[in-house]
């Protein structure tokens, strides 16, 4: 009869958010995997961890599925058809100030920051982050683009550069969060953003 290996002696799914903030916190490759074995569980060996996620990128690939299915969904406004591309876009952007300057969570985006130093030991790392940053570059774009179908804005609007200036201020605020911006001191500045917005129906009520 054949021996029965070992449960494991964690939590899988606890396993995946406490790694999760890990890589959020410090980023790819400075989350080491001593620092993961050490937070999984209480401490579990190097063969539990290997047995239960194959290796450090596919346990970040696991996390980076984890965070998109909870607190990344600040950007679903994006790709909500009862708001108007106006309201979708800053609905998101408010919703991701909110979120990246809990104080209850890593400061910042684990979207935009969890890669960073990561490309040149492994392109595939970033991967899964590239993958969440298009999907929400793509919601923007077509908001943007909506906007510009309905009548909102001027049919000379470029919707692509208009989209980059939003997305652009979304990435940005992940510094800001982590340098200690005051959270109503980014809302402010993303009404002052959206004004762009009320700058482009003005140049189209004129024309």
């Amino acid at each position: 009869m054949a021996q029965l290996g070992r449960p494991r002696s964690f939590d899988r799914a606890q396993a995946i958010d406490d790694a999760m903030l890990l890589f959020w916190k410090y980023g790819y490759d400075a989350t080491s995997l001593s620092r993961l074995k050490e937070a999984i569980g209480g401490g579990i060996t190097a063969p539990s961890f290997y047995a239960a996620f194959g290796s450090k990128q596919g346990l970040f690939k696991e996390v980076v599925e984890r965070y998109m299915e909870t607190h990344g969904r600040v950007n679903d406004p994006l790709f909500d058809e009862n708001l108007t591309p106006k309201e979708a876009i800053a609905t998101s952007l408010k919703r991701s100030a909110r979120m990246q300057c809990d104080d209850h969570l890593p400061k910042g985006c684990m979207v935009a920051l969890g890669t960073i130093g990561a490309y040149a030991d492994d392109p595939s790392v970033p991967l899964p982050l590239r993958q969440a940053r298009a999907r929400t570059r793509k919601g923007i774009l077509a908001r943007v683009t909506q906007g510009i179908e309905r009548g909102e804005l001027p049919e000379t609007t470029d919707a692509s550069a208009l989209a980059s200036v939003f997305e652009g201020f979304l990435l940005g605020i992940s510094p800001m969060a982590r340098d200690g911006v005051q959270l109503s001191v980014i809302e402010l500045a993303i009404d002052q953003l959206m004004g762009l917005w009320k700058v482009q129906s003005a140049c189209l009520e004129r024309e």
